[in-house]
């Protein structure tokens, strides 16, 4: 593993564990050219995902830019990062075990959508403004007054 500060190609495994919901290998780092200590993770990838986005463009499935999306629609939410762990988890298993290597951007959006209407409705909300990409406030009330229907 390369140090993410000096550049060494031979840093030291110093400790491994399993994460709490055990779906990843925590390992902590020790570059002995810089002294530098830093973390990675380890984790199961069943399969190469490519996502389809709406033009048709191509692109690899990348688990962290999932996780910041999330994380940017819950921002100041008083929701535990273990649970919001779980979550992109159980989405990155739900789009590895679907069978397909090609998945529809659109797809992508609805799991996390269903996702975050269990899980936040603050969040839930702005997601959908993005994924929905509403253009003025009056979209946001639409959006809103549907989810308020829904909950009666």
């Amino acid at each position: 593993m390369r140090c993410p500060f000096c550049g060494a190609d031979d840093t030291q495994v110093k400790d491994s564990r399993p994460t709490d919901d055990r779906g990843a290998i925590r390992r902590r780092r020790f570059c002995p050219n810089c002294a530098a200590r830093f973390t990675t993770f380890e984790r199961v990838q069943l399969r190469e995902l490519t996502v389809i986005k709406k033009h048709g463009q191509r692109e690899p499935f990348d688990r962290d830019k999932l996780a910041r999306s999330i994380y940017i629609a819950l921002r100041k939410r008083p929701v535990e990062p273990d649970r919001v762990e779980r979550i992109i988890n159980s989405l990155v298993r739900q789009l590895e075990s679907s069978g397909e290597t090609d998945i529809p951007s659109d797809m992508i959006g609805g799991l996390v959508m269903e996702a975050l209407a269990s899980l936040d409705q603050v969040a839930y909300i702005r997601f959908a403004s993005v994924y929905r990409n509403f253009r003025e406030a009056k979209d946001f009330g639409d959006f809103v007054g549907r989810i308020a229907a829904d909950g009666d």
